[in-house]
């Protein structure tokens, strides 16, 4: 859209702006609307600023031939009179300006500019009305700094066509001096006094293009003062969205350091060349000089400030880009390791340099410590130095990566390693690591500095989270990011600042943060009664040092572990949005209580070390309600059996041992299979299928009449009891399973399950009693497909056992005697689903560890 078009869109208060620009300006405004795409089309700009008079020139005759040419078509139409005596009147007018066709250049550039930026005005009211009234849209900012570096350029290209003028004028002075000088006539010769008189003009026409120069580059000063102020706090925001993103937070679409390292070489230039200019001047000053020369006093006076200008600008544009981190802890920077190798990288955000300079950026620690006792002290191994050639600065940016520096700690006391026995532990000990580099460019020498983020530098892996603890508390309360003595007296942390930072853990490392529901469970846990208190504080050593509940883990401790079990083996189950995971036990029950029988949830344990468990609710007969928990799965159980597949084949054994799967709905009410049936399809290998007999891994839980009578806990509501259930995997996997029932009862365990481990049929026609073993791994064979039926079994003699059972006493086995057969325990077949109904349980097969007559079905599972 052109840009006079998008001007007549505009809303009433920025129309009068644009009517009160040209009731002040020549260009009538009927003849701007009617040649509106002619005079965008052309380079005004280049003949306005341009050292080359003739392009103004030829632009100029453009203008009087498409004046004469429209005036030609509008004599031929009555109604368009007016515009046709506006033509001729402005066609007569450009020819007697002063200054000709500079002049008409000028004065049309000058328009479009401020066409332009009361077009931006507009842009950005209009976002503001859509945007909140306290967040000032970054667009509109943006835009500001562009039209504000694009309106300094043409302040600079004009301010040295002024210079240039002024250079001529100068030359022409010195040449009549030197002409007057040399004259011998006499002093009362008219010819003489006319010389003089043209002389002493020349000299005042000087004087004033010196003034006017002046004043222009004061004004050009003033607006890149401006420039600077607008783009340092665009800096500083950055460096806060940084030091926010390194504990986790999501980049909230503020400024990007490429646009930044834009904008900063762009201010540079500007101030460089300003800086040029001014030396042009002192030269001018210099050849000709006389009392109250405005150029004497005033371009030292600029210069200097320019000279500021620039050393603030660098200074501040030399930044850490990347935080130390290392490579093998990507998700947590800020953390260093003695004797590991980690990165860091620089950036100066003024990209220039010399062509045949090299700048070399060297790195220290701690370069001026706390005086405090016991503060650990480290060198840096490797070389500390890195150099950028020109060639490397001009492709790649002003970039320096250190990539292979690793810290050593300094042996105290002569001998022996260094120790930390001041008042600070070692995660709360905090170091800084600076970088220095000697910037040379156009006679300008600074030594530029700059500092990353305290780290926390430990000696131990088994420190890291502690550490991160640290890293997060520092970041998330200090209002000074170099105070090394933070922890001596660690603030106190509000709610509305941990909460989103804890939301950050999750949404950084796994993928999705916490919900509303989950951040009060854990809001709760934190501040107990004082929940409710909008005021309330927490304190660092509650946050990490404080057992909670007592006698268990610390906060922080437990939370790391919850995250590092969803990040290794429940990522795309928390991504989902499958797993409830903060969810106190009160509230459990008062959302289990509520649906129907089979409704379970996954959440964390709150006492174990990273689990997470299963609840279920089963409704009685006598209107009681129960409430059932499995023990809760650690990593150490998830790394041998996933959690899809455990809750896919999880088996509850009821008082007659008959096996069944009572996680039938995920709370609400989701079946089973359709929320998680997506991560346990199995894939059929045909291949393997003919050599093998397929197993499964499976969890198995007892239930006990006695268990049924007695509550979790005695504060539970009338109407609900709770059951603790008992899952397990292989033997030893898991605490709690002791040997000593296993012993009594004479049973070998022999060698642990092995992957690859193949079951015998007997293990699935034949039950022997067993004692009271609690959660135990199950193995269900899936016997190929086979074309003649199986025989039943013949009383005697007994089939062959597995060798471990061998020597058990099978004459007390009641359910599969051959005097009760599965039949008369089941008339109507295993029992159907919630979600199932008669015609459907004709057609699917469910396996079954139980003895059935007839051949075996071939199964996927």
């Amino acid at each position: 859209m052109a840009q006079w078009e998008m001007l007549q869109n505009l809303d009433s208060p920025f129309q009068d702006q644009l009517h009160q620009l040209y009731t002040n300006s020549l260009l009538p405004v009927d003849i701007r609307q009617h040649l509106a795409v002619w005079i965008e089309d052309q380079n005004w700009q280049e003949a306005a600023l341009g050292n080359d008079d003739s392009k103004a020139t030829m632009l100029f005759f453009h203008f009087l031939d498409q004046l004469n040419y429209e005036c030609g078509r509008c004599s031929q139409d009555p109604e368009c009179l007016l515009l046709q005596h506006n033509l001729r009147k402005f066609c007569r007018d450009i020819q007697a300006f002063p200054q000709g066709p500079t002049q008409l250049a000028e004065m049309i550039f000058n328009l479009l500019l401020e066409e332009k930026r009361i077009l931006i005005q507009a842009q950005r009211a209009q976002l503001e009305q859509e945007e909140p009234a306290l967040e000032a849209p970054v667009e509109s900012q943006q835009h500001e700094i562009e039209s504000r570096i694009l309106e300094l350029r043409a302040m600079m290209e004009k301010l040295v066509k002024s210079i240039s003028q002024l250079k001529d004028q100068q030359d022409v002075f010195c040449f009549r001096y030197k002409i007057q000088s040399s004259a011998r006539t006499s002093s009362l010769d008219p010819h003489q006094t006319r010389q003089q008189q043209l002389l002493q003009e020349t000299l005042n026409e000087l004087d004033k293009r010196r003034k006017e120069v002046l004043d222009a580059s004061r004004a050009l000063l003033g607006r890149l003062t401006t420039l600077i102020e607008l783009l340092l706090p665009k800096l500083e925001e950055w460096k806060v969205q940084q030091q926010k993103a390194c504990i986790g937070a999501p980049l909230d679409g503020g400024v990007e350091l490429i646009q930044l390292e834009k904008w900063f070489t762009d201010g540079a230039k500007l101030l460089f060349h300003l800086r040029q200019l001014f030396k042009e001047l002192k030269g001018l000053s210099r050849l000709v000089s006389y009392q109250d020369d405005p150029l004497t006093k005033g371009v030292d006076l600029q210069e200097a400030q320019v000279t500021e200008l620039l050393q603030r600008l660098l200074h501040r544009a030399f930044v850490v880009e990347n935080q130390p981190c290392m490579p093998q802890t990507p998700h947590r920077p800020l953390i260093l390791r003695t004797g590991s190798k980690f990165i860091v990288r620089t950036r100066l955000l003024v990209r220039l340099q010399e062509g045949n300079e090299s700048l070399t950026a060297e790195v220290s620690i701690d370069r001026n410590p706390p005086q405090s006792q016991g503060f650990r002290k480290f060198n840096i191994l490797t070389s500390n130095q890195k150099t950028l050639t020109p060639e490397k600065g001009q492709s790649q940016g002003l970039i320096w990566d250190f990539g292979h520096l690793t810290l050593v700690e300094q042996r105290s006391g002569g001998s022996g390693k260094g120790s930390n026995k001041g008042l600070l532990g070692v995660t709360e000990e905090l170091h800084i690591i600076s970088f220095t580099v000697k910037y040379t460019y156009q006679g300008l020498k600074q030594e530029l500095k700059t500092d990353t983020l305290p780290v926390v530098i430990i000696s131990n892996m088994n420190q890291l989270s502690i550490a991160w603890a640290s890293v997060l508390w520092f970041n998330l309360l200090s209002s000074n990011p170099q105070n090394q003595q933070f922890f001596s007296s660690p603030p106190k942390a509000p709610w509305s600042l941990l909460g989103p930072a804890l939301s950050w853990q999750f949404f950084s490392y796994v993928g999705r943060g916490l919900d509303r529901d989950q951040l009060s469970m854990l809001k709760d846990k934190l501040f107990g009664k004082n929940s409710r208190n909008e005021c309330a504080l927490l304190s660092w050593a509650d946050f990490t040092k404080r057992e909670s509940p007592p006698g268990k883990l610390p906060f922080w401790t437990w939370l790391d572990k919850i995250l590092d079990l969803v990040h290794d083996h429940l990522k795309d189950l928390w991504n989902d949005g499958r797993i409830m995971g903060f969810v106190s036990r009160s509230q459990e029950r008062r959302l289990l209580r509520k649906t129907i029988s089979g409704t379970f949830l996954l959440r964390f344990s709150e006492t174990s070390e990273g689990g997470i468990t299963c609840s279920w609710v089963e409704h009685q007969d006598d209107d009681k309600v129960l409430i059932y928990s499995v023990q809760p799965f650690t990593k150490e159980v998830l790394q041998s059996l996933p959690l899809t597949k455990i809750i896919c084949h999880y088996q509850l054994l009821t008082e007659e041992n008959i096996p069944e799967n009572p996680l039938c709905f995920l709370y609400p009410r989701i079946p089973r299979d359709e929320a998680f049936g997506c991560y346990y399809e199995d894939k059929v290998n045909l291949q393997e299928r003919r050599k093998y007999l397929k197993h499964k891994l499976i969890v198995v839980s007892n239930r006990q009449v006695d268990e049924l009578q007695q509550p979790l806990e005695p504060n539970l509501e009338p109407e609900v009891e709770s059951s603790e259930l008992h899952p397990g995997l292989a033997p030893g996997l898991e605490e709690g399973l002791g040997l000593e029932p296993l012993l009594q009862a004479g049973l070998d365990l022999g060698p642990p399950l092995e992957p690859m481990l193949e079951p015998t049929l007997g293990m699935v026609l034949q039950r022997v009693p067993k004692p009271n073993l609690g959660p135990e791994l199950k193995l269900n064979p899936i016997q190929e497909a086979i074309s003649q039926p199986v025989p039943e079994p013949e009383p005697e003699p007994e089939p062959d056992l597995p060798h471990d059972l061998r020597h058990l006493n099978t004459e007390e086995m009641e359910i599969f005697r051959n005097i009760m057969k599965i039949e008369e325990i089941m008339p109507n077949g295993d029992p159907l689903l919630a979600d199932q109904n008669t015609v459907d349980e004709a057609y699917v097969f469910h396996p079954s560890h139980f003895y059935t007559d007839g051949p075996l079905i071939p199964s996927d599972y």
